[in-house]
C-alpha cells in the first residue's frame, strides 16, 4: 500500500519542478512511510510513497520497463491477489520479471502486454497510473469497488492526480475551494460522498471500476467494469456453497504478505467469519496462531443502553470467537481525551469533514495495531453485499425516495444560514443525486416489482454507502502506515451475491441470512445468530459534553470562517439543550447528537486548516 502523485503538463519543462513534485510526494508520507520515489520526464511528472508489503527489495517505484522500444513507467497504490496466475501468463507469452514476486511488475507487465485492458484480468484493490513515454500518454485506473482512492484536476494544458486532495493542493496553481456543489456535498450527503466528487472545486475523482487516459488529444474517461443483472439459477444449498467457496478463496489469497497479517475482530458476524477462514489458513500452513484485535472505549461497559442500531457490546462475543478460532486475542481500549484530540488528526487524515469519534478510533486503533502487524483483514462491505443493514427491513426506506441513511434534511438545514440553503438548495440536490443513482441500476427484465426494489436498494448501498466506509477506512488506516484487506469486496463474489434473490438472500427472514447459512459448520451457532451490530462508538457522556464545548467556544469566535454558513442562534439552542433532537443517528447508524457537534466542529477546522476559499 502506498500513495501516488502525478503530474503532466504540455507547456511546461517538468525536470525543472522536482521541488515541486517533491513536495506533492511528501504530503503523502504517511501513506507510505517506508520509501520514496520520483521520476521525471520533460512533460510527466511521477511521485510514490511506499509501505512495503510484498517484495522488500524488487518492489520500489516508480518502476519503468521497456519493451519493443517503447518506455513505460508506473505509479501504483495496492495490492493484488491474484499476482501467480498474471506472472505464468505473461512468462508464457515471453516476459522475463526481474523481482521475485512484486506485484507492481506484474501489473506493468500485464499493462505492457494487453493494455488499458488489463485492468479487466485484475483481482485486487488498487489506483495506479502508467505513463506510455513514446506515446506521451497517461493512464490511470481504479479497483472495481473503489477501496482504493484516486483525484485528479484538469487546468487547460496540464493534468495533476493523486492518492488524497492533499498532495493536489500542495501544488503552487491549485487553490483550496468549495462551491454550492461542494457544500451541499459536506453538509448534506457528508459524511459521505457523491462518486466523482472530491468536494473541493474542480479536484474530482476517479470513479470506481474506472479508467482515464490523458494525452494530447485531451481527456477521456470510461467504465470498465460495471455489475451485471442477470437471472440467479442455484438453488439454495448451491448458492451457500459457493458463496462459502468463493469466500474461502478470497480470505486465503489476502493472507499474502511478507510483514505480519492480523485480522479485526467485533465479534459480528463479517469479521468472524474472515477470521475464522483465516485462522484456518494459518492451521494449514502451519503459520502459527493468527493475532485478531478488537476496540472498545473506556467506560462503555458502564455508559452503553442497546438501541435499535447498536442492540448488544461486542466483548462477550469477541471472546467467543477468538476461543473458538483459537487466536491470540488483543484488546485496544480508546479513551475519551484522546478520541477528542484525534479528531483534528482525521480531518488532515480525510481532508475532509468525518465520522467524528467512528473515524478517530479507527485511526487510534489502526495505530497501535500497526506496532504487532503491518496488514489488517477486516469484514468491511458484508453488509452493503448481503443486505445487513436495517434500512433493508425499513418499509419506511423501502418506499421511500431518497438515501434511507441521509435523514433529517430539513432539520440540518435549520442549523444553516438562509444564504447558504438559497444557494445550495439541500432537497433538490439530494433529490438530484439519488434519481441519477437509481437510474444507474442495472435492472433485470421480468423481475416482480418487490425484487426490483431490493436490487435498487443494493445498488444504492454498494455503490453509494460503500465507498463511504471504504475511504474511511483507507485513510485512517494509511494515516498509520497500515493496510486493510477487504475480502468481502472482491468483485467474483459481489457479482454473484449482487444476483441472488432477494428472498433467498434474506433466507429465514434474517438480515444476511444466505451468509448465515453459508457459514454454517465454519462459525459456532450462536454467532451465526448474533443480531447485527455496528462499529461501535462511545457513549461516554463526557465525550458528548466535550464536543458540545468545543462547538460553543467555535461560535463565541468571531474570527471563525464557519460561522458565516451557520444559523448561529439555531446551531447554540441544538448545543445548549445537548442535541437530543438528532438521536440515535441523522446520518448512518452511529452520527447521533455528539457527533453532529463534533462535525461542525471538523467543518470549522478543516476551513482553517486548508484555507478554503467559498464561492456561492
Amino acid at each position: 500500500m502506498c500513495g501516488i502523485v502525478g503530474w503532466i503538463d504540455w507547456n511546461r519543462d517538468l525536470t525543472r519542478e522536482g521541488p515541486v513534485l517533491d513536495s506533492m510526494t511528501g504530503t503523502l508520507a504517511a501513506r507510505g512511510p517506508d520509501a520514496s520515489g520520483t521520476w521525471i520526464s520533460r512533460h510527466a511528472a511521477l511521485g510514490h510513497r511506499r509501505l512495503i508489503v510484498v517484495d522488500p527489495v524488487g518492489g520500489a517505484q516508480p518502476m519503468t520497463r521497456e519493451r519493443d522500444g517503447r518506455s513505460y513507467t508506473i505509479v501504483y497504490n495496492g495490492e493484488l491477489y491474484n499476482t501467480p496466475e498474471l506472472r505464468c501468463k505473461l512468462e508464457a507469452r515471453g516476459h522475463v520479471f526481474l523481482t521475485r514476486n512484486s506485484d507492481t511488475e506484474a501489473l506493468l507487465m500485464s499493462f505492457i502486454e494487453w493494455g488499458p485492458a488489463c485492468v479487466e484480468r485484475l483481482n485486487g484493490i488498487f489506483a495506479f497510473g502508467v505513463w506510455d513515454e513514446t506515446e506521451q500518454t497517461l493512464f490511470l485506473a481504479r479497483d472495481r469497488l473503489g477501496v482504493k482512492p484516486l483525484f485528479y484536476t484538469v487546468r487547460e494544458e496540464t493534468f495533476i492526480f493523486a492518492s488524497e486532495p492533499k498532495a493536489i493542493l500542495v501544488h503552487p496553481e491549485i487553490r483550496a475551494e468549495v462551491d454550492a456543489a461542494g457544500l451541499a456535498e459536506l453538509f448534506f450527503i457528508g459524511p459521505a460522498r457523491t462518486p466523482g466528487q472530491g468536494v473541493f472545486k474542480d479536484i474530482a475523482e476517479l470513479k470506481p471500476a474506472h479508467s482515464l487516459i490523458f494525452n494530447r488529444s485531451g481527456l477521456h474517461i470510461y467504465e470498465y467494469w460495471s455489475l451485471e443483472s442477470r437471472p440467479h439459477t442455484d438453488d439454495l444449498e448451491t448458492t451457500a456453497a459457493t458463496i462459502r467457496k468463493l469466500l474461502e478463496d478470497t480470505v486465503q489469497r489476502q493472507l499474502v504478505s511478507d510483514v505480519p497479517v492480523c485480522t479485526f475482530l467485533s465479534g459480528g458476524l463479517d469479521s468472524s467469519a474472515i477470521t475464522a477462514f483465516a485462522a484456518a489458513a494459518y492451521r494449514r500452513e502451519r503459520m502459527g496462531p493468527l493475532h485478531t484485535f478488537s476496540v472498545d472505549y473506556a467506560g462503555n461497559d458502564r455508559h452503553f443502553r442497546p438501541n435499535r442500531f447498536q442492540p448488544d457490546s461486542d466483548a462477550p462475543w469477541v471472546r467467543r470467537v477468538s476461543e473458538a478460532a483459537g487466536t491470540v486475542h488483543h484488546y485496544v481500549t480508546v479513551d475519551t481525551p484522546e478520541l477528542l484530540e484525534t479528531l483534528k488528526t482525521t480531518v488532515l487524515a480525510n481532508d475532509l469533514p468525518g465520522m467524528a469519534d467512528i473515524d478517530s478510533s479507527l485511526l487510534l486503533f489502526c495505530r497501535e495495531v500497526k506496532k504487532e502487524a503491518t496488514v489488517g483483514v477486516s469484514g468491511e462491505s458484508a453488509d452493503e453485499v448481503f443486505g445487513g443493514y436495517p434500512w433493508f427491513y425499513s418499509k419506511e426506506a423501502l418506499e421511500g425516495d431518497t438515501f434511507p441513511w441521509i435523514r433529517m434534511t430539513r432539520e440540518k438545514a435549520a442549523l444553516l444560514a438562509p444564504e447558504v440553503i438559497k444557494a445550495i438548495r439541500p432537497e433538490e440536490y439530494i433529490a438530484a443525486r439519488y434519481r441519477e443513482a437509481v437510474a444507474e441500476v442495472p435492472r433485470l427484465k421480468g423481475e416482480d416489482p418487490f425484487e426490483a426494489r431490493m436490487r435498487e436498494m443494493s445498488y444504492l448501498n454498494i455503490r453509494r454507502f460503500m465507498p463511504t466506509l471504504l475511504d474511511r477506512k483507507d485513510r485512517m488506516s494509511m494515516a498509520v502506515g497500515f493496510e486493510v484487506r477487504v475480502p468481502f469486496c472482491d468483485h467474483r463474489l459481489v457479482q454473484y451475491v449482487w444476483n441472488i434473490p432477494w428472498r433467498m438472500k434474506s433466507h429465514c427472514n434474517r438480515e444476511k441470512g444466505i451468509l448465515r447459512l453459508a457459514l454454517k459448520g465454519v462459525l459456532p451457532d450462536d454467532v451465526l445468530e448474533r443480531r447485527k451490530s455496528p462499529y461501535p462508538k462511545t457513549h461516554n457522556p463526557a465525550y458528548l459534553a466535550a464536543t458540545r464545548d468545543w462547538l460553543l467556544s467555535i461560535l463565541d469566535d468571531p474570527a471563525s470562517p464557519l460561522l458565516p454558513l451557520l444559523n448561529v442562534p439555531a446551531v447554540r439552542r441544538v448545543a445548549e439543550s445537548g442535541g437530543g433532537s438528532f438521536n440515535p443517528a441523522w446520518f448512518g447508524q452511529l452520527m447521533g447528537a455528539a457527533q453532529l457537534f463534533a462535525y461542525l466542529a471538523q467543518v470549522d477546522l478543516w476551513l482553517r486548516h486548508y484555507k478554503v476559499g467559498i464561492r456561492l
